[in-house]
């Protein structure tokens, strides 16, 4: 009575073959497990060296040195021309304290220039050039970064050829970095010359006295605390800045942590992370408290892991799927232009590889989903390619009658607001071109009239009073994953359209939870795409 119950039965070699791949796969997982937490082990516990055996390396703050930190501005990372911005005597290294000075500003530096800062710590009394035992770290104190005034109107756009539209340059100039944090391990450590840790070993500077081995005090210049929003924008009637030191004294763990974290900022600069993407991590990372970061972690991973698993569901659940009946291909096809739509903006914003892959392999899902709800099939011949196109059944005609009413009505609703919010934006908001303009119109809607877009399947489970021919798991995981974008904002300062997207999401939910209970499956039938829930035992018995 049903042709679909009858399935081909799983054989024992597909099943061992399925077996050994996942214990392959969970192999893998465990041994990458494990050298995660040998290395975090090594992180987290640097073993000492034991007096008088082995290749000692010891501290030379363990002779207690009186200590002197001065800090210069040069128009050039080297030794020659240095002007004193700060010089603090009797410099204690357990010591914490953050003061404010005003650094004079070259007419190189005025004029779009570069000006560093050399940090020395060395022998107190004693010229920092003229002591052979100091250590000295060079930092920028101006670095380019774009103006946020550098942004053109669309309006002013359209009158682009006119003579009274402005012209702007978009060009970077010099902004003033008005923090800067030093940070130096005031930890007593003895090392082992042979299992000195690698990121120790780029800080230190290591010199013979007599039969022993002594490194000097590592010292750090916090890249984690310069933030988007502490940067000044220099122009030429500027003579002085201010700007703000600090300093800490850091354990050994502490110091190699934000080494670590240091050398994941310029990592992701190299993935393609802008700096405004890379200032958002770094507040989270110095903002906040360490329970907090733990936290945000945590989020991240579920976050990945229901990502993954909504994927693979869904790719599962369509690869599988030969009857349309219930399925609204009105929503596939909003999908997969929002999809498209995002991608073009990420792309437009330059966004992140990180960022794009992941969407760029979902865009492809959307489309492959349009060809499976369509129905078309691509034959290659030797010289061309030839399209058909599959009927559909009267179950399947009747579910498009549904999807097409159910679009219709909202089209009466969606288009105004759309076409309205875009005539807004273009003569309100400020965009770089035409086509950026449209992009974020279009982006805009999507996140804002998304909220309507299950409207049609939700209509069609109505008419049809069933939710059998939808799958539970991949609604469930993206259910999930939406709470944990939900908490992943309360943490990262996000968009108020990504918070609309995700509250939509979440009502979505709810109504196709009202929906799964109000039309219970029946379990004598068969789904719409061909799972059964009774067993092949039974079927046979009949």
């Amino acid at each position: 009575m049903f042709p679909s119950c009858y399935s081909k039965p799983t054989s024992s070699k597909d099943l061992f073959k399925r077996t050994y791949m996942t214990k392959i796969l969970l192999g893998v997982f465990v041994v990458y497990m494990s050298h995660t937490c040998w290395v975090i082990y090594g992180f987290v516990y640097t073993k000492p060296c034991e007096r008088g055996k082995g290749d000692c390396i010891s501290s030379y703050l363990a002779e207690r040195p009186r200590l002197q930190l001065s800090i210069f501005s040069s128009l050039r990372p080297d030794h020659s021309e240095l002007n004193l911005i700060i010089k603090i005597d009797d410099f204690d290294i357990h010591s914490k304290f953050e003061r404010v000075v005003n650094v004079s500003l070259p007419l190189a530096t005025r004029n779009n220039g570069t000006l560093h800062t050399l940090v020395y710590v060395h022998k107190f009394g004693v010229s920092p050039l003229q002591d052979n035992r100091q250590v000295h770290h060079v930092a920028q104190l101006s670095t380019y970064m774009m103006s946020r005034k550098n942004v053109s109107s669309a309006k002013e756009v359209l009158k682009k050829h006119a003579a009274t539209a402005p012209r702007v340059v978009d060009r970077p100039i010099s902004h003033w970095r008005s923090r800067l944090t030093l940070n130096m391990m005031s930890e007593d450590f003895t090392f082992n010359r042979w299992t000195l840790p690698s990121d120790v070993r780029r800080y230190m500077r290591v010199f013979q006295d007599e039969n022993r081995m002594v490194y000097l005090p590592l010292l750090h210049i916090d890249e984690l605390s310069v933030r988007v929003k502490d940067m000044m924008e220099i122009n030429g009637s500027t003579t002085k800045l201010p700007l703000t030191i600090s300093y800490e004294g850091l354990s050994l763990r502490q110091f190699r942590l934000w080494i670590h974290m240091q050398d994941v900022m310029f990592s992701l600069k190299r993935f393609g992370f802008t700096e405004v993407n890379i200032d958002e991590i770094k507040g989270v990372l110095v903002d906040n408290n360490l329970y907090l970061l733990a936290l945000t972690t945590l989020v991240t991973a579920f976050h990945f892991i229901f990502e993954f698993l909504a994927f693979k569901n869904d790719i599962s659940f369509w690869r599988k799927k030969k009857n349309m009946v219930g399925m609204s291909r009105k929503t596939v096809l909003w999908r997969c232009f929002s999809t498209i739509v995002i991608l073009l903006k990420m792309l437009e914003e330059q966004s992140s590889l990180l960022g794009l892959i992941p969407v760029g392999i979902g865009t492809t899902i959307e489309v492959w989903k349009v060809k499976k709800v369509s129905k078309i099939q691509l034959q290659w011949r030797t010289s061309r390619s030839i399209v058909h196109v599959g009927k559909f059944d009267e179950s399947e005609r009747k579910t498009i009658q549904h999807d097409t009413q159910a679009m219709k009505c909202l089209s009466y609703l969606v288009y105004p607001l759309s076409i309205s919010g875009a005539i807004f934006s273009l003569v309100y908001l400020r965009y770089k071109n035409y086509y950026s303009w449209l992009i974020n119109s279009l982006v805009s809607g999507i996140y804002a009239f998304g909220f309507l877009s299950m409207a049609p399947q939700l209509f069609i489970n109505f008419k049809l009073k069933s939710v059998g021919h939808l799958q539970w798991n991949v609604l469930m995981y993206k259910a999930v994953n939406t709470f944990v974008n939900d908490a992943f904002a309360c943490v990262f300062s996000t968009h108020p359209s990504h918070q609309l997207g995700c509250f939509r999401d979440e009502i979505l939910f709810i109504l196709y939870l009202y929906q799964r209970r109000l039309y219970s499956t029946n379990k004598t039938r068969c789904r719409e795409y061909g799972s059964c829930h009774h067993n092949h035992r039974k079927l046979k018995a009949q």
